[in-house]
Parts: C-alpha cells; sequence; structure tokens
C-alpha cells in the first residue's frame, strides 16, 4: 500500500506541539489593516490553540 500524502497547506499552517494539540494563527491580519483598532490587531498577533471539533480533521490532513 502507498504512503498517504501530506497536505502541505495544512502543515505551513498548524504546527503539533509536543502533548498532541494543535497551534495556529489568527486569520484577518494580512491586509485591510487600516480600519482595523489597534487593540484588535494586537490580539491577532498571537497565536491560539485549535478547538477539539477541528483537531482530528487537521490531524488527519498532517497525517500526525
Amino acid at each position: 500500500m502507498p504512503k498517504q500524502k501530506t497536505n502541505k497547506s495544512a502543515t505551513k499552517r498548524f504546527k503539533l506541539r509536543k502533548s498532541g494539540t494543535i497551534t495556529h494563527y489568527k486569520q484577518g491580519r494580512r491586509h485591510i489593516l487600516t480600519k482595523k483598532s489597534a487593540k484588535r490587531k494586537m490580539h491577532l498577533r498571537k497565536g491560539t490553540t485549535l478547538s477539539k471539533a477541528d483537531e482530528k480533521n487537521v490531524k488527519t490532513l498532517m497525517n500526525a
């Protein structure tokens, strides 16, 4: 049976921690930043963990 391919877009967007949780950066920080407040942009800078509902799907994409 052939190897299962890793989804490359998923590996670039998500990182797997040693604990098994998946981290990612929030969306909305690429363009049209002039209308967003400084507080909003500051909070978008920080990475967060992925929700439990999405974790299983992302792990299958990453072959983790």
